[in-house]
């Protein structure tokens, strides 16, 4: 049994699917604190005439303290849902794929999710899906797991009865490998490959948001993420 985990990132990068599609449960950290200063959780990059297209998930933080990210509830003040939606409208109108999800782009920004949670996890649900990912998905806030730290992991690992935990190069290093081995769980490193495909505008940039690559390869997606 394989497990990895992470945070629930905004639209995330291909990185964040080949970790889930090489594990047999991929565990998202739903009730861990709420990052401080810029967060993956609610920002992340695509592509238009200008280059990198940054885009930001306006999130209520004010007089809130430290939070948990499964609590934290969007901010629907202003036209940033409309503004959004335009911009990858325009971003992407010549990209192959666009018409079989501009549906569900439309339907994303339309509506008024509470919490920073569920819409991030509605996309994460749709891109998988795209790039035919078919792992396990489960909440840390379902596990009752109340450990911290390294010991939260090995304590989801065991939950699972893991052998494996997937880690990547960087996070790696902040890790008690000790405790793993003690605990009868390997860390295995992986290295998500980075994808080289055709894209709009110009130089190809590495590392966008997913959809990026689900937009200009459809169904061929799946197989170029995998092939790095």
């Amino acid at each position: 049994m394989i497990v990895s985990a992470s945070q629930p990132y905004f639209f995330p990068y291909t990185g964040f699917f080949y970790k889930a599609y090489r594990s047999d449960v991929f565990v998202i950290l739903d009730n861990v604190q709420f990052p401080r200063g810029t967060t993956w959780t609610t920002r992340n990059r695509f592509k238009n005439h200008q280059g990198s297209l940054w885009m930001t998930l306006p999130v209520k933080k004010k007089g809130l303290g430290l939070q948990k990210i499964n609590t934290v509830r969007i901010c629907h003040d202003g036209r940033w849902a409309k503004k959004h939606l335009e911009s990858l409208r325009n971003a992407y109108a010549k990209a192959p794929y666009v018409k079989d999800h501009l549906s569900f782009l439309e339907a994303l920004f339309s509506t008024k999710f509470e919490k920073l949670i569920d819409f991030n996890l509605k996309i994460i649900r749709y891109l998988m899906k795209h790039l035919q990912i078919d792992t396990k998905i489960t909440l840390l806030s379902e596990l009752d797991i109340k450990a911290k730290g390294d010991q939260l992991l090995v304590e989801i690992c065991r939950k699972f009865g893991a052998s494996q935990f997937l880690v990547q190069s960087a996070a790696g290093k902040h890790l008690d490998a000790d405790r793993f081995k003690k605990a009868g769980i390997r860390l295995t490193d992986v290295k998500p490959p980075s994808p080289v495909y055709p894209q709009l505008w110009g130089s190809f940039i590495p590392n966008l948001s997913a959809l990026d690559l689900v937009l200009n390869c459809g169904s061929k997606a799946h197989d170029i993420m995998i092939a790095g």
